[in-house]
């Protein structure tokens, strides 16, 4: 039987699956529910963006038809708190691919899901 905290990080790493997919999908709602209310996201150093603004970025950004693919590097998981490590690429039509290693916060609410809290694509790089 696997412990409390494998089965924990089991559930991170299903909600990366569900980020990748939602993501791929190009919908910015399906995405957004994968966020916490007060999300912040730093997709520009220095300029981390929350609420209505990360909520406009992500759609502008998933208009412009991006696919990622993502390999976890690292997943640590304590008590409502997760960490996720992962190499990420993202190719878009006419445009030069995207790629970096993000580290990212996840917070488990009540309910038992598991929500990005701060999303840093570019992780110490940004």
């Amino acid at each position: 039987m696997a412990s409390n905290s494998d089965e924990l990080v089991g559930e991170v790493l299903a909600h990366a699956e569900s980020y990748v997919r939602a993501f791929n999908s190009g919908d910015p709602t399906a995405v957004d529910r994968l966020y916490t209310e007060d999300a912040v996201s730093v997709w520009e150093k220095g300029k981390p963006v929350s609420g209505a603004e990360r909520r406009a970025g992500l759609a502008e950004y998933l208009a412009q038809g991006p696919v990622m693919k993502i390999d976890v590097l690292e997943t640590y998981v304590t008590s409502d708190t997760a960490m996720l490590a992962v190499d990420w690429t993202i190719e878009i039509p006419g445009a030069e691919r995207q790629q970096g290693i993000g580290v990212d916060i996840l917070r488990r609410g009540a309910d038992g899901r598991w929500l990005f809290a701060i999303d840093n694509p570019y992780g110490s790089d940004v």
